[in-house]
């Protein structure tokens, strides 16, 4: 029995490809925060933090490039971890990278109209109650609903739609990141970055736990690998380099903010990045507003990308016999996973009534499972690079086993920042999110091996060795 053709359409260019997952990236973090990175280990110590969290983001990245290349099937993780760890261990390894993906939509569809505050100040209106501390206003909430709407719909016409949207939306990101920088190369003070390090090693290790997060989304490309029209080959390329450009921008951000602005002006600074930006251009208030608009269009492409990915892993679960049949429906004409859509565009719609303090708890529980997420993916990698060494791999990396070892390294590094008793550690709130989780995700997993037996994460017409359950290297349906 021969594999059956992709269900989807292959439209995304190179270009596309990109954006959705430098967009994913790049979210709201870079605006507020650079002055938390910069306080906290100095400039110099700062930039070192980023390049050590990158560096450790790209051994991930690399596993993930190899695989996608190998395996450019929708689902990602799903589909790697499938081949490598069984159907139990798959499900595991998808439901978790889902519960960040939902978190993230989730966060971003508060994170927006949050950020209308700092426009227009009068935006809040109608006040409706309060959620762990937070006031809800009905202006709030229907600012976000109507947005999530915007993407839903423009997720259901088709990815080519949502990797135009990330790809306008990524060049206005990036010419705002270009300004910043322009403007603080020639009204910068290299005086401002002294000292080039402060508080020693504990504050770059304050500062360096922090940066795997900021990188969390490069796994889109894989989710949408079976929409993609380029070479394998340079899927895993761009996969890569869209890594290497979010640490490049960071790091420039940090330089930029840290030319213009003082010690004390970075510590009374609600918005670091956006009074660097105005005051780099001679204090004009246009010029902060500017820049809070670039934060805007991170927050969007970083919301559409994890839209895309949050519904390709839903869709991949579904097709394998492991979430309801429902959630696997394609739309006739734009091929899209409709079901899957419409449940992550419902998410998106809730999330604002809930207020931004409990999406900061889902967001946090939901970036812990991703970490579970890339450790599984790291000893998918290792697995299959040991029991099925002539599988295809057009983008191989050298020295496999090094690579997939720090990876393997980095995740439990990044598993264990978020225990008890770390500084990054979850609250009690966080591990009730992940518990109730775990349990839906046993309901759903039990019931799926119930109803469908011997069946249950095989796709109709998708191939996996079955090494894991006869003892045989040989592939069935």
């Amino acid at each position: 029995m021969e594999e059956r053709e992709s269900l989807f359409v292959k439209v995304l260019n190179q270009r596309e490809v990109f954006a959705l997952a430098f967009g994913a990236m790049i979210g709201w973090g870079w605006v507020v925060l650079s002055s938390t990175w910069i306080l906290g280990a100095g400039t110099f110590g700062a930039v070192v933090a980023f390049v050590i969290g990158g560096v450790l983001v790209l051994f991930v990245g690399l596993t993930y490039a190899e695989l996608t290349v190998a395996m450019p099937k929708c689902g990602g993780e799903h589909v790697f971890s499938m081949r490598a760890l069984g159907p139990v261990g798959s499900f595991i390894c998808t439901w978790a990278i889902i519960l960040g993906y939902a978190g993230v939509v989730g966060f971003e569809a508060c994170a927006f109209p949050t950020v209308i505050q700092y426009i227009a100040p009068n935006f809040l209106k109608g006040y409706m109650y309060t959620v762990g501390g937070f006031d809800v206003y009905a202006s709030w909430v229907g600012t976000g609903v109507v947005v999530s709407i915007l993407i839903s719909v423009i997720n259901y016409l088709g990815v080519k739609p949502a990797a135009v949207f990330n790809t306008v939306l990524t060049l206005i990101i990036l010419g705002v990141g270009i300004a910043l920088i322009a403007g603080a190369a020639v009204n910068g003070d290299t005086e401002n970055i002294k000292p080039f390090f402060d508080h020693g090693i504990k504050g770059l290790f304050s500062v360096a736990m922090m940066t795997p997060f900021m990188f969390v989304g490069f796994d889109v490309i894989p989710q949408a690998s079976e929409e993609i029209n380029i070479s394998p080959k340079r899927i895993g390329v761009v996969l890569m380099l869209s890594i290497l450009v979010a640490i490049l921008f960071y790091i420039a951000v940090i330089i930029a903010v840290s030319l213009v602005m003082t010690k004390s002006e970075l510590a009374n600074s609600p918005l670091a990045t956006a009074d660097a930006m105005q005051k780099a251009f001679f204090n004009r208030d246009a010029a902060a507003k500017v820049l809070i608009i670039g934060g805007m269009a991170g927050i969007l492409t970083s919301w559409n990308s994890f839209f895309v990915g949050g519904s390709r892993a839903v869709f991949a679960m579904a097709e394998a016999k492991m979430l309801p049949k429902v959630l696997a429906k394609l739309h006739k004409t734009h091929k899209t996973p409709v079901t899957a859509i419409c449940l992550i565009g419902l998410v998106s719609c809730i999330a604002p009534f809930f207020g931004r303090s409990m999406l900061v708890w889902i967001t946090n529980a939901g970036s812990f499972s991703v970490v579970i997420a890339y450790i599984l993916v790291a000893i998918s990698y290792l697995i299959l690079r040991k029991n099925e060494p002539d599988m295809p791999r057009p983008y191989k990396i050298k020295f496999g086993g090094f690579v997939g070892g720090c990876a393997v390294l980095m995740g439990v590094f990044m598993a264990v920042l978020y225990l008890p008793g770390m500084p990054s550690g979850l609250g009690i709130q966080e591990w009730g999110i992940l518990g109730f989780w775990i349990i839906l995700g046993l309901v759903f997993c039990i019931s799926a091996k119930i109803k469908y037996g011997s069946s249950f994460g095989m796709a109709e017409g998708l191939l996996w060795p079955v090494k894991y359950r006869t003892g045989k290297n040989r592939m069935i349906p």
